[in-house]
């Protein structure tokens, strides 16, 4: 009875590191995206930036815009508002996803070079997680140390039994 509390304890334990993600069906508000303009380090909302003039965003980047690049700037406020729907939601498919992308969670999802390091190489392994350099290495060194508590959690089993 010990071991089968002890199991159960375990594994409850395991199930709880690895979350699930959520899908959300809400639609995002062009007044809550913010954008980043220039080099300033200033942000924009979507809102704002469809209807500004162009002198307003001359002064927000910091760049004198030519004549060319004034009608391009138009042309895309143009389209940018045609994007918007009168509530304030965007109904651009592609514009949501390229904003939720750029803020999703960079340690979502399964790396199995860092759970392999992890899982076979215990310890060990995650100190070389944080060695190597990746891509993304948040996912890498997250997925290490759960490949790490696998290891650990079958050999406490193992042990047990």
């Amino acid at each position: 009875m010990k071991k089968i509390t002890t199991l159960l304890l375990l594994l409850a334990m395991f199930t709880q590191t690895i979350s699930a993600a959520t899908v959300s069906g809400e639609k995002l508000k062009a007044s809550e995206m913010m954008i980043p303009v220039g080099n300033t380090g200033k942000s924009v909302s979507m809102l704002d930036l469809s209807t500004m003039s162009v002198n307003d965003f001359e002064q927000l980047s910091g760049k004198k815009l030519k004549w060319a690049d004034k009608m391009m700037f138009r042309s895309g406020q143009k389209e940018l508002r045609h994007c918007i729907n009168a509530d304030g939601t965007l109904n651009n498919k592609r514009i949501e996803k390229l904003y939720k992308n750029s803020h999703k969670d960079v340690t979502a999802g399964f790396n199995i070079g860092g759970f392999a390091l992890g899982f076979l190489l215990s310890l060990i392994g995650v100190l070389l997680a944080y060695i190597i350099k990746t891509d993304n290495p948040n996912n890498f060194r997250k997925w290490a140390w759960i490949g790490f508590g696998v290891s650990l959690a079958i050999i406490i089993i193992i042990a047990i039994f």
